[in-house]
């Protein structure tokens, strides 16, 4: 169960790699989370991130076609919900937590030793 929504603690090793790859596909990612809101989806598209392949959300954009170190998939707060990551008593903090999908992009970064949410801001045009 995930309760910690924007977790401060996030590691010199993983920021790194994450904004690398972050430039890179930050205006694709910031066209999707727009599309996932103005087709009325979802108010909270969340992009999960990791090296490995995942259950959570629809691959969007793979490492290897991409050039990337981190695997991009697609989903939002309702999956989280009917997986049960996120406690029905928990939603309501995660939407007061969850920042300006225009300015920042929400990541839900699975790694070995990590797991968040991460809220990067898109680049200044």
């Amino acid at each position: 169960m995930i309760s910690d929504f924007n977790d401060p603690e996030l590691s010199g090793k993983y920021l790194g790699t994450i904004t690398k790859d972050f430039v890179n596909v930050s205006d694709i990612l910031k066209e999707a989370s727009y599309q996932v809101r103005s087709r009325k989806f979802s108010d909270y598209p969340i992009f999960p991130i990791s090296k490995e392949e995942q259950p959570i959300g629809q691959l969007f954009l793979g490492k290897a076609e991409k050039k990337l170190d981190w695997n991009y998939y697609i989903t939002y707060l309702d999956e989280f919900i009917q997986r049960k990551l996120i406690a029905e008593e928990l939603v309501e903090d995660f939407k007061k937590a969850y920042k300006n999908p225009d300015e920042f992009c929400c990541l839900f970064v699975m790694d070995k030793e990590f797991t968040s949410f991460v809220y990067i801001p898109y680049p200044e045009d």
